[in-house]
């Protein structure tokens, strides 16, 4: 380490004792103490603790805090990209393998699917007669949960931390103050655990009402469950409910490392589910603990302190600055990948293959609300991994005839661009139970409105859209099932024939001319009603509140008025919007997906009837509420098929369906862009799974040179300041000493003369 202390001491002592101005004495003093900042190893602007510089730790930030950290009750991908590094289902995903593939993750191997009849007798796969399907699930033995106050006990075995009142947990104010920690192996009952957890109405699960379609005795656990907590508060008793002591008939342990989980029918979909967070595992132990009385008051709760037993556990959560996860010491025997796809070995993929995970010891983020200053502290290399703000595109991203690629001045850092197709799809829809624009009245009125419908998806231009406010970020979506699903169709096949024509082997938006004459058709001409000439005002429920004032919703107003069509702009608070939503008084809105899982079902059940947001009392995924019945049959047919060239006829057959109705004015799939430094290694877009984090590496070494290189202070200026200063002022001071000095020696001389006259 380079030492400058004695330099700016001697600085500091020669001001002191010379005793000059103060004015010259700060300016050198500012001086000399930036250039001993610029003589440390650590950067003089490093946000990151010192003792941290040589940490294996990967840094990131988060804007908002975690709502809901139980895997029960998280369904946001905010919530994700921390508990999936912290629990774990018994599936997971292969991190490279594309398509999509699912491999085992706490288990010894795939679920074993045995089909029976309604008699108990088992069946073929493709049998027609298939009343129940039971997925056997084998344990790997030796896994272990995180160190927790839960599993701390006692010389006698029994659980340390037990409270019969809020006075008795008083003293513990913090997850911290527990001291004492323990663990134990992850066991087939656990998962059991889960599943009643997620069948448990307290807990407000959002899959509950999806999988209590499946999942056998689901159902009725739920009202078992709620009628037993209601005697125990009737009793006076408390209010934790040890699901240990209810059965449901869908899930049974049948040994240490054994479960099943049987389903009503056949439901291929489900092997999905099994790896989501909402099938990890969690101990008994766990849910008594969060429950002990007095401390859910100080957040001291399971949403706020997970427990597992993946790669990472979070040892702070602190939602006003910093979330950081560490590496579980308990973690068991896995493995960085030794195969991927094509190109993997080439980009470096698999140059860490063999090695045990997680490569990282720490992660953590520090909230950072605005864009800008997290823009900037990549930039300077304080942070690891970064998005790309509109604000910032131009800088990151250049667009030409060859592509999209980075700019040069990230090109010399030697940053990477990791591109990918988000697996969601956003879109403008109408609310089929308006009498307006959607499907109601007689033939003559459905078809009228399918027309005013089909006029606004020809001249609301997704793709302008897409290149303003998503800097190109995007395509337009013909169809709701994205790239990279089965069922996406591309090119001349794929396109919405009712919107685009295929010109010069791409796909052109038909004519205003062409809107206008549907537009008329419908009984608008000129954006007026036929009979009343009243103009067609149309409008748009938005939960971003305003009255239309934003750059986008000025766009979207300018679309409608191709047409003449006045578009009115209703912003309402969030519960207000989802009232609308549930009770079908929107007319048009904004909405989007992301996938669940990497199948078609998962958006084509968008528009199926029974999940229309209304006839579900608002429980469905069904926004628009459409409902055709040729388009409900083939789902029917469709959802519970294996990916064949039959499955996919069929879907042919559904999509064609969407589109003639329009159901969708409009829709895009977002591009996702995000940045790495060149020393992140590892990196590959994974547009399912969040469990990532556990293959990540950093190379600090190279990270901690390039932050120096980036932020080395540019001292001159100040001591150009310095130096005039001292220019400016010397003459001054001289003067000042001068005249001093003259009249201590006149003060002087007159002392003397009036000694000598005494």
């Amino acid at each position: 380490m380079r030492r400058c202390d004695g330099f700016t001491g001697r600085l500091q002592a020669g001001l002191q004792k010379a005793g000059w101005l103060k004015a010259v004495s700060a300016g050198l003093w500012l001086a000399g103490a930036l250039l001993l900042a610029g003589c440390s190893d650590q950067a003089w602007n490093n946000p990151h603790p010192e003792s941290e510089a040589s940490a294996n730790i990967l840094y990131s930030s988060f804007s908002e805090r975690p709502k809901y950290l139980d895997p029960a009750r998280s369904y946001s991908s905010d919530e994700s990209r921390f508990i999936d590094q912290i629990y774990e289902p018994p599936l997971a995903y292969d991190y490279l393998k594309r398509p999509y593939e699912l491999i085992p993750n706490t288990l010894t191997a795939m679920p074993d699917i045995r089909y029976s009849d309604a008699a108990g007798n088992e069946v073929d796969a493709n049998s027609e007669n298939i009343a129940f399907s039971t997925y056997h699930f084998q344990l790997q033995p030796g896994i272990r949960y995180q160190p927790h106050p839960a599993f701390a006990l006692n010389d006698r075995g029994e659980s340390l931390y037990l409270f019969a009142s809020a006075a008795e947990s008083e003293q513990y104010r913090t997850l911290d103050d527990f001291t004492e920690q323990g663990s134990r192996e992850l066991v087939a009952e656990d998962y059991v655990y889960q599943v009643k957890r997620l069948a448990d109405p307290k807990l407000l699960s959002p899959v509950r009402a999806l999988l209590s379609d499946y999942i056998v005795g689901m159902t009725e656990f739920s009202q078992i469950a709620s009628d037993t907590r209601k005697a125990l508060e009737e009793e006076g008793k408390q209010t934790w409910l040890d699901l240990r002591q209810l059965s449901m008939a869908g899930v049974e342990a049948l040994g240490r490392y054994d479960f099943t989980i049987r389903l009503k029918g056949k439901y291929p979909q489900f092997k999905y589910w099994l790896a989501f967070h909402f099938f990890a595992p969690i101990p008994w132990e766990v849910d008594r603990f969060y429950h002990q009385p007095g401390l859910a008051e100080r957040n001291i709760v399971l949403n706020w302190h997970p427990v597992g037993t993946g790669p990472f556990m979070m040892t702070r959560n602190n939602p006003n600055e910093v979330i950081i996860l560490e590496k579980n010491p308990n973690y068991r025997a896995d493995y960085y990948p030794a195969e991927g796809s094509p190109g993997d070995a080439e980009a470096g993929l698999l140059d860490d293959a063999g090695k045990r995970l997680p490569l990282l010891d720490k992660v953590v983020y520090r909230l950072e609300k605005e864009a800008i200053p997290l823009w900037t502290k990549f930039m300077q290399g304080y942070y690891d991994r970064s998005g790309i703000a509109s604000d910032s595109f131009d800088q990151a991203i250049r667009v030409s005839s060859d592509g999209i690629g980075l700019s040069p001045e990230m090109t010399e850092k030697g940053v990477t661009l990791e591109k990918e197709v988000v697996l969601g799809s956003y879109y403008l829809a109408f609310n089929m139970l308006d009498p307006v624009v959607g499907d109601k009245g007689d033939a003559k009125s459905r078809e009228r409105a399918r027309k005013l419908r089909q006029a606004i998806a020809i001249v609301y231009d997704q793709q302008e859209m897409i290149s303003i406010f998503a800097n190109g970020r995007g395509e337009v979506a013909m169809s709701p099932i994205p790239p990279g699903i089965f069922g996406y169709q591309s090119g001349e096949e794929g396109i919405n024939p009712y919107v685009f024509d295929w010109v010069d082997g791409k796909p052109q938006r038909k004519s205003l001319e062409e809107a206008k004459r549907l537009l008329a058709e419908a009984g608008y001409p000129g954006g007026r009603h036929a009979k009343t000439g009243e103009p067609l005002v149309l409008n748009l429920d938005t939960p971003t509140g305003g009255s239309g004032g934003s750059a986008m919703q000025n766009w979207m107003i300018k679309q409608f008025k191709k047409l003449n069509i006045q578009l009115n702009i209703r912003g309402t608070d969030y519960n207000r919007f989802k009232e609308k939503m549930q009770t079908g008084n929107a007319q048009l809105f904004q909405w989007g997906w992301l996938a669940d899982y990497p199948d078609a079902e998962n958006f084509l059940f968008l528009q199926y009837g029974n999940n229309g947001q209304v006839i579900s009392g608002g429980s469905g995924v069904n926004s628009t509420n459409y409902n055709n019945a040729e388009y409900n049959r083939l789902f029917d047919q469709m959802q519970l098929m294996e990916d064949s060239p039959q499955r996919m006829e069929i879907i042919r057959r559904m999509i064609a369906i969407l589109q003639r109705d329009a159901v969708w004015a409009s829709g895009w799939h977002p591009h996702s862009y995000v940045l790495n430094n060149h020393w992140v290694r590892n990196v590959k877009a994974h547009g399912i799974s969040k469990s990532v984090l556990k293959y990540f590496a950093v190379d600090k070494e190279q990270r901690r040179q390039a932050q120096a290189a980036w932020n080395a202070p540019v001292l001159w200026p100040i001591f150009v300041v310095a130096g005039i200063l001292l220019v400016t002022l010397l003459p001054g001071y001289r003067a000042f000493r001068r005249r001093q000095q003259r009249r201590i020696q006149t003060a002087l001389t007159n002392t003397t003369s009036a000694e000598q006259e005494g």
